[in-house]
C-alpha cells in the first residue's frame, strides 16, 4: 500500500474521538504486523464506555532508537457541511478529516518504516499509535503507565509527527489544573439556615484576581521563547447552577494556566494552594510538565540536517509528548501539514508534503539508528 492508498483507508475508517477507535486500530495493527514489526496492543474503555485501542510497534534488537508518534482518534467530522471520510485528491492536497491532523502525518511515519534497510538497524525503530489525543490525551496517559515496551527498552529519541509544516519543534506549554472547593449548606433564603459556599470562597477568588495582575506584570512568571510569553492564567467558577432563593452547598473554582520552563510553573501551584488552605478550602492540583528538549542534541541535529532548517521552534499547542516523555528519553514535534487547517471543515494537507515527511523521516532513521 502506498503513501496516499494508506492515509485514504486510515481516512475513511472513522476513529471520532466520541466512539471507539478500534476498528481503524486494527488496520494499523495487521499493518504493522506485516511490515515485521512486534506489536504491543493496549486497551482500555473511556468513560462513555467505548472500547479506545493503543499500538506501540518495533523493530530491531537493543536498547535505544527512535519512536515516531500519532495518534489515531480525530475530531468530529462535521458531516453536515461536507463529506469528511470520503478522502479525494484536489489540488494537490489530500482532502478529508484527519488528512492533517493527524492521519496523514501517521501514514507517512509507517510508510518511511516500512522502506529503510533493515539490514543497517543498529538501534530500534518504533511506531507508537495512541487513542484519545483529542479529548485529553488519555490514551498517551495510558501508555506512558501501561506499556511494557516502552518502559522495558526506553526509546532515546522521539518525533511526535503532528502538523508543524515540517519546521522542527522542539517544545510547547504543559498544563496545570487547579480545582479548589468550598463547602457551604444548603437552604431556602428565607430560613437563615444556610451557608453559601460562593460566600466562603469569595475572598479565595478576590486574591486570585489580584494574582493574575501580578502574572501579566512580573516576567519572572512568562517565557519569552514562546509565543505568546505569559501563562493563559484564567479562572471559572461552578456552584452547581444554585437558584437565587437557595444557598449554595458547594463551590468549585478551577484555575489553569499553561506550564513552561523557567516561568516558576510550579511555585505558582504551591502560591494556589497554600491559598486556598488558608481559607480552608480543599484544592486538588493536576500539572503536566511542558514539553522541551535542548537544541544541542543529537535529535534536533538529525531535524535539522533532514528538513535543511537550522532555527527550531516552540508551539503553543500541546501533544501526547507531555505524557509519552515520561518514557522516551528526548522527543520533538516534526510533522506535515498545517496546524491552522486541523480540525476545519475542508481539512486538507499538501501531497507533496507528505512526501517529503516520508522522506525526511527516512533520512533521521538513518542518523539516528544506522
Amino acid at each position: 500500500m502506498d503513501l496516499i492508498s494508506l492515509s485514504q483507508t486510515l481516512i475513511k475508517t472513522s476513529s471520532v474521538s466520541r466512539f471507539s477507535n478500534a476498528a481503524v486500530s486494527q488496520i494499523i495493527d495487521d499493518w504493522l504486523i506485516e511490515q515485521g514489526f512486534e506489536v504491543e496492543r493496549l486497551e482500555y474503555v473511556d468513560l462513555n464506555g467505548e472500547r479506545k485501542v493503543n499500538l506501540i510497534a518495533k523493530l530491531g534488537d537493543g536498547p535505544a532508537g527512535l519512536a515516531f508518534c500519532s495518534h489515531s482518534d480525530t475530531v468530529p467530522g462535521q458531516e453536515a457541511d461536507w463529506d469528511p471520510f470520503d478522502p479525494v485528491i484536489k489540488n494537490g492536497r489530500l482532502v478529508g478529516r484527519g488528512s492533517c491532523d493527524m492521519k496523514g502525518p501517521l501514514a507517512a511515519t509507517m510508510i518511511a518504516a516500512a522502506t529503510i534497510d533493515r539490514d543497517r538497524l543498529k538501534a530500534p525503530l518504533y511506531i507508537v499509535v495512541t487513542a484519545d489525543e483529542e479529548v485529553g490525551l488519555e490514551g498517551a496517559k495510558f501508555v506512558a503507565e501501561h506499556s511494557e515496551m516502552l518502559r522495558n527498552f526506553r526509546p532515546q529519541y522521539g518525533v511526535i509527527a503532528e502538523p508543524t509544516r515540517l519546521i522542527p519543534v522542539y517544545g510547547h506549554k504543559g498544563f496545570a489544573h487547579i480545582a479548589v472547593t468550598a463547602r457551604g449548606r444548603a437552604a431556602h433564603t428565607s430560613t437563615g439556615l444556610g451557608q453559601s459556599a460562593n460566600f466562603l470562597i469569595a475572598p479565595f477568588m478576590a486574591d486570585m484576581a489580584k494574582l493574575a495582575k501580578q502574572l501579566i506584570r512580573d516576567p519572572s512568571f512568562a517565557n519569552e521563547a514562546f509565543s505568546p510569553p505569559t501563562n493563559g492564567f484564567n479562572m471559572i467558577v461552578n456552584d452547581g447552577n444554585t437558584r437565587p432563593n437557595v444557598t449554595a452547598p458547594k463551590t468549585v473554582v478551577t484555575l489553569t494556566y499553561r506550564v513552561m520552563p523557567d516561568a516558576r510553573a510550579e511555585e505558582l501551584a504551591t502560591i494556589i494552594q497554600d491559598k486556598a488552605h488558608a481559607y480552608g478550602l480543599e484544592c486538588h492540583i493536576e500539572f503536566t510538565d511542558a514539553l522541551y528538549t535542548s537544541t544541542d542534541t543529537a535529535l534536533i541535529k538529525a531535524a535539522a540536517k533532514a528538513t535543511g532548517i537550522d532555527q527550531p521552534e516552540l508551539v503553543a499547542y500541546g501533544t501526547d509528548g507531555v505524557f509519552l516523555q515520561d518514557c522516551i528519553d528526548e522527543l520533538i514535534i516534526l510533522g506535515p501539514g498545517d496546524i491552522a487547517v486541523a480540525h476545519t471543515v475542508g481539512e486538507s494537507i499538501p501531497v507533496a508534503e507528505l512526501e517529503q515527511a516520508v522522506e525526511i523521516y527516512q533520512q533521521m532513521i538513518a542518523e539516528l539508528c544506522y
